[in-house]
């Protein structure tokens, strides 16, 4: 019997993720079941369980999809030289994010993830550690900004970073529900915060 090559089974994997992203848009993720994920794939049930086991396992396949763009994005950016400023930054990654704003996009299911991994245990630590990921990058990006002068040297990065990140979900959190404000807004919005000069409280 001829052996699967890897590609077949990259193309067979693929199949699977799309099928599953579907159900999960259309249906919810708590109200999408394996045996809808499996007709709608169109494969059998030993088929479907060979490459995932469950529907957390489905669920973090899609968001390391999506993760792995944004993970490329915020790779490049520490990378650069010299560094980008920060409001750059955010840009840059908006503007990935933006790609995945879409009806078929990655963040409408994380939305739904979000909700889901306050009762799944295994998924809330998946969640926890993707964005804790994601958060010692602005971290990164903020240490680099400040040896650029970019950024006072007395700036804690971490807070700052945390900061930083948390503009990201505050964006497309607005736009996936209301619709607005587009990046172009929203970063001139940032622009006029960052320039706004603090007084004693």
């Amino acid at each position: 019997m001829p052996r699967v090559s890897e590609e077949h089974r990259a193309a067979r994997r693929q199949q699977i993720v799309e099928a599953a992203r579907r159900c999960f848009l259309r249906e919810g993720f708590h109200r999408t079941s394996m045996q809808d994920v499996i007709a709608e794939a169109g494969l059998s049930v030993g088929a479907v369980y060979r490459y995932f086991p469950s529907k957390t396992d489905l669920i973090n396949a899609i968001a390391e999809q999506a993760i792995g763009g944004a993970g490329r994005v915020l790779t490049e950016l520490t990378r650069q030289d010299p560094p980008v400023p920060l409001l750059a930054v955010l840009d840059r990654v908006l503007a990935y994010v933006e790609t995945q704003l879409a009806d078929d996009g990655a963040l409408r299911i994380a939305i739904q993830v979000w909700g889901e991994a306050q009762r799944d245990p295994a998924l809330a630590a998946f969640v926890a550690e993707t964005y804790a990921g994601f958060r010692e990058h602005f971290t990164g990006l903020v240490r680099r900004a400040q040896r650029s002068g970019d950024l006072p040297a007395d700036a804690d990065p971490e807070a700052t970073g945390a900061a930083l990140f948390g503009l990201v979900p505050g964006w497309f959190i607005q736009r996936l529900l209301t619709g607005v404000p587009d990046r172009a807004t929203y970063l001139t919005g940032v622009a006029a915060l960052l320039r706004a000069t603090p007084r004693p409280v």
